[in-house]
């Protein structure tokens, strides 16, 4: 039926269909940023992602800097200096799939080795592909493997740093470098992989783009050592809701809380201050900030607001949110660190401070991970006058009255062992009660089973003796099995240890120690540690001697300083001797010391803790030098 209510159906003939169709396909691609391209075509996925759903960059707004900067022409060298879990990963990959669809050409992602680039491919690109109806369309997916994905007009090669000849493929116009901080130093034998991947890019001198993040690492790495080679460095500024005033948020100088509060409490009352107004800025405030900020060239050294501010693409009015400084801008660095990120909180930062401050190790996570800055990585050479400063108020044998507990240490040597014992306070206060030198393993044994005396005349005994094990292994493992209830056998362990020590189990056929734990000693991280806390004031959570120290004891624990070696092409802090013939023993000592210390819980005592057993408790303390609730300690 035709009539008003039902017009006539438009037949359209089918070679003007196909014509209309062909013509489509001829369409160039909508000129769009990077950013637009993602708010546009975009999916996230809750298993990969924090949001699931379409990308908004509004809620990370910082990374729209980032991400259109890509689309500059003048910018051929981007790189991202990023704090963990800020979404700079996702903005990496909106890139690629904007080379995808809008700009395609021959791709490579370089991953700090095999196993990464192969898990990304399959839980974070491929599903990235899949979910995004206009990359699907280009995916051939029968000719792809997890290491080349091939699209209709273009390839991408994912390719680890550790191997010369993934990343030497071919020619590529993108490089996009992930973890630069993690990548090994060398390609195997060959040149660094940022060298390498360099080179993938001769052919496309006049249209490549090479684009690295990473959270940094050393101030020394290769990642790193970009910042030196960058055309401009930009931070990003945003807007003091009291005052209107523009700065970066710094956590030095900027985040505070009360006076003596604890982790947890920092956690809810720390806060933001403003430089200028000293007004208080909190979660509510950030977000409005954040959206409202953008990045803006600053001078390298002094991190402070370039002179003569040039809007972004050469107009008055930036075409996204980055103002530069007058000149070159072929290669540009962007930092930031977690302030100004929506998923970590102000309090959450403070926490973490306090919670890692007093241990070197972790302070550099921190820093790395949260600050997004590099690990200054100084030298440690300290003179032997430093142990002399240490000196406490309370002579050699006497345990300070606000000691908890006695541990104890043992260097073996070919022909004499030297021995420390040292007391425990909470924070890892300690004090050297009394260390010398004894002409072989069982003299000690009467000099770790005498009684120690506070000044009120409370008795201490050495709970728990850590023996070195390197040398005269045999004697030793016999030593420790027949003082089990207070000797434990101990060995140094390798520079690339992740933890302060390991345990293990001794199965050597015929010993009278097997199945006796034996302990892996990460000796450089406990040095670190010992010398850090060797530099504060004598007080709380520092490393004293007693008032009687001899300068052969100083000289020793002195003897080592922290260095920087290369480690299968990896930058690896160490220490080494001063001097070829200087003598180390005692710090060996103290280094067993502090660990039979960690194996008690050291770091867990408190400051209501009940005293130490007296005398007339000593059997108790004597064997139960391993807790009653099964060896937690373990």
């Amino acid at each position: 039926m035709v009539g008003p209510k039902y017009p006539a159906r438009k037949i359209v003939p089918i070679w003007q269909a196909w014509l209309q169709e062909a013509l489509l396909g001829l369409k160039p691609p909508d000129r769009l940023t990077v950013s637009e391209w993602a708010d546009k075509n975009r999916i996230l996925d809750s298993k990969t992602s924090a949001i699931d759903g379409p990308w908004r960059t509004w809620r990370t707004e910082y990374l729209r800097g980032v991400m259109d900067a890509f689309t500059d022409p003048e910018v051929e060298e981007l790189w991202f200096c990023k704090p963990a879990q800020c979404g700079g990963t996702e903005a990496e990959y909106n890139i690629l799939g904007y080379i995808i669809e809008q700009d395609p050409g021959p791709t490579m992602i370089v991953y700090p080795d095999e196993k990464f680039a192969k898990r990304m491919s399959k839980t974070r690109i491929q599903p990235m592909i899949q979910a995004c109806p206009t990359l699907r369309a280009k995916y051939i997916e029968e000719e792809s493997e997890d290491l080349e994905l091939h699209f209709t007009d273009m390839v991408l090669i994912l390719a680890w740093a550790g191997s010369p000849a993934a990343v030497a493929g071919a020619p590529c116009r993108y490089i996009i470098l992930d973890e630069v901080g993690k990548y090994p130093t060398r390609a195997g034998k060959e040149a660094n992989p940022i060298a390498l991947a360099y080179e993938r890019t001769k052919t496309f001198e006049n249209s490549r783009k090479i684009i690295g993040a990473s959270t940094p690492v050393l101030e020394t790495d290769q990642f790193y050592r970009r910042r030196k080679m960058a055309d401009q460095v930009l931070r990003y500024f945003v807007s003091c809701p009291h005052c209107g005033c523009e700065r970066q948020m710094s956590f030095r100088g900027g985040v505070k809380w009360p006076h003596g509060c604890d982790p947890s409490e920092a956690y809810d009352l720390a806060y933001y201050e403003c430089k200028e107004c000293h007004g208080k800025i909190n979660e509510a405030h950030k977000s409005g900030m954040v959206r409202s900020g953008r990045w803006r060239a600053v001078h390298p050294d002094t991190c402070e607001l370039a002179i003569g501010l040039a809007a972004a693409g050469g107009s008055s009015k930036p075409v996204y949110p980055i103002e530069f400084a007058p000149g070159s801008r072929r290669a540009i660095w962007l930092e930031m660190s977690s302030l100004i990120s929506p998923f970590v909180r102000i309090g959450e930062m403070a926490r973490n401070f306090l919670r890692c401050k007093d241990y070197p190790e972790e302070l550099q996570n921190f820093i790395n991970s949260s600050l997004g800055e590099p690990w200054r990585n100084t030298t440690i050479d300290l003179p032997s006058d430093i142990v002399i400063k240490r000196q406490s108020e309370y002579p050699e044998g006497i345990v300070p009255p606000d000691a908890l507990m006695l541990t104890a240490g043992v260097d073996v040597q070919k022909d004499c062992v030297y021995w420390t014992i040292r007391a425990w306070a909470p924070l890892l206060t300690s004090w050297n009660v009394a260390h010398g030198q004894c002409l072989n393993l069982w003299d000690i044994e009467p000099i770790m089973n005498q009684v120690w005396r506070k000044p009120n005349g409370e008795q201490y005994l050495v709970r728990l003796c850590a023996v070195d094990s390197g040398d005269q292994t045999d004697d030793v493992y016999d030593f420790c099995s027949m003082n089990p209830d207070w000797a434990i056998p101990v060995k140094g362990g390798h520079a690339t240890m992740q933890t302060n020590f390991r345990i293990s189990i001794i199965d050597k056929v015929g010993s009278r120690a097997q199945g006796t734990r034996l302990v892996t000693v990460n000796g450089a991280s406990y040095k670190t540690t010992i010398a850090t806390r060797m530099q504060r004031e004598n007080g709380r959570g520092s490393w004293m001697v007693h008032a009687e120290c001899d300068q052969d004891y100083a000289n020793q624990v002195t003897a080592e300083k922290l260095d920087v070696i290369d480690v299968n092409g990896r930058e690896v802090k160490t220490w080494v001797k001063k001097s070829s013939h200087a003598a180390n023993h005692y710090l060996d000592a103290e280094v067993y010391c502090f660990c039979a210390a960690d194996l008690l819980q050291v770091r867990f005592l408190d400051d209501d803790e009940s005293e130490e057993p007296t005398q007339e408790q000593e059997p108790q303390s004597k064997n139960n030098w391993v807790p009653s609730n099964g060896g937690k300690w373990i």
